[in-house]
């Protein structure tokens, strides 16, 4: 079988996955442009591949429609926003994907823009740069209180961190009841509330959703300025949570103490959020680090191998995110 990787970078820092594409016998080519591909780029270089190891490019029945070889897509990764899932289905697809690799290194960059917002390490780097000396005032963690919005395998990782460190008054909420009572359960600090409570008494507020019809846009203008004027934004989950625009807007006009974006609604991001001194922008790299990517890469292509000599795969992708891509 011929497999095309799509996701970039593959195989740099950690060779074993093209190792073992290479024991297993397997024909495989690497994305040529060595970006993001678009719908009709991905389109053409898959037409041959019965196999698709996959980044965050989007996965449309437009591209399937195209790949008439394509058997098996194995995102490299979590999130399924860009993957069709029922297209792949009636077009006899399957899909597999890699969910609890990435969590511990995206968990630990969201604690990492806390601690830099709150204490204001990205603003106090830049003038020291430009021969200006201010020594900011910030807030300790253990004194803030945190709201975390999703508490799936990444945010309740977030949470354990947050509670090892001492924050005394974290913030939960999700529609998975379990995982709230289980948190809760964990923690004499996690308390559960409404998300309204969350963009009111939040010190700093963190985003850990899918991307979906229901999440799409969740907060905008109206809910910025329901937080707290000094209060941090994160978005280490998906781009198009947070209205970028509305983002912008309500930081430029002074309001909120700042924001860290990992993830875009556009990738490369090009937009205005990068004029914004107290707005920390990161290129889509929650999940880039060296182990953490290289067990994703590892995941992926274990499941290709298995698909390719006959044997089930092993992260299929469950029904509970095709039901999810319904209401979407």
């Amino acid at each position: 079988m011929k497999v095309f990787i799509s996701t970039t970078p593959f195989g740099e820092t950690d060779d074993r996955p093209r190792q073992l594409l290479r024991d297993a016998d397997l024909d495989y080519v690497i994305n040529p442009l060595g970006r993001k591909l678009k719908e009709d780029e991905l389109a053409s270089l898959i037409s041959d591949s019965e196999i698709l190891i996959a980044g965050t490019e989007t996965i449309s029945d437009k591209v399937l429609k195209k790949a008439l070889r394509l058997k098996l897509i194995c995102r490299v990764g979590i999130g399924l926003d860009g993957v069709d899932l029922w297209a792949a289905r009636r077009r006899g697809v399957a899909v597999a994907y890699t969910p609890d690799a990435p969590s511990p290194a995206v968990a630990e960059l969201t604690i990492g823009l806390m601690i830099t917002l709150l204490r204001k390490v990205h603003l106090s780097d830049s003038e020291v740069r430009k021969g200006q000396w201010n020594r900011y005032f910030g807030r300790r963690l253990s004194q803030s209180t945190v709201g975390i919005l999703g508490v799936g395998r990444i945010g309740s990782i977030v949470a354990n961190h947050l509670a090892a460190l001492g924050c005394k008054n974290i913030l939960v909420n999700d529609i998975d009841k379990k995982s709230l009572m289980t948190l809760g359960e964990l923690h004499s600090s996690v308390e559960v509330c409404s998300k309204e409570r969350i963009y009111k008494e939040a010190d700093v507020i963190t985003i850990h959703l899918p991307l979906t019809k229901s999440t799409k846009d969740l907060i905008r203008a109206n809910q910025l300025m329901q937080m707290k004027k000094d209060a941090v934004v994160i978005n280490t989950s998906r781009g198009g949570i947070i209205c970028e625009s509305d983002l912008y807007s309500v930081m430029k006009s002074g309001y909120l103490g700042g924001a860290g974006i990992d993830v875009f609604e556009t990738e490369p991001y090009m937009g205005p959020l990068g004029k914004l001194e107290s707005c920390i922008l990161t290129a889509h790299m929650g999940s880039m680090s060296f182990d953490c990517r290289s067990r994703m890469e590892i995941e992926a292509t274990e499941d290709a191998i298995r698909f390719a000599t006959g044997e089930l795969i092993r992260q299929g992708v469950p029904e509970e995110e095709f039901e999810a891509q319904l209401i979407k």
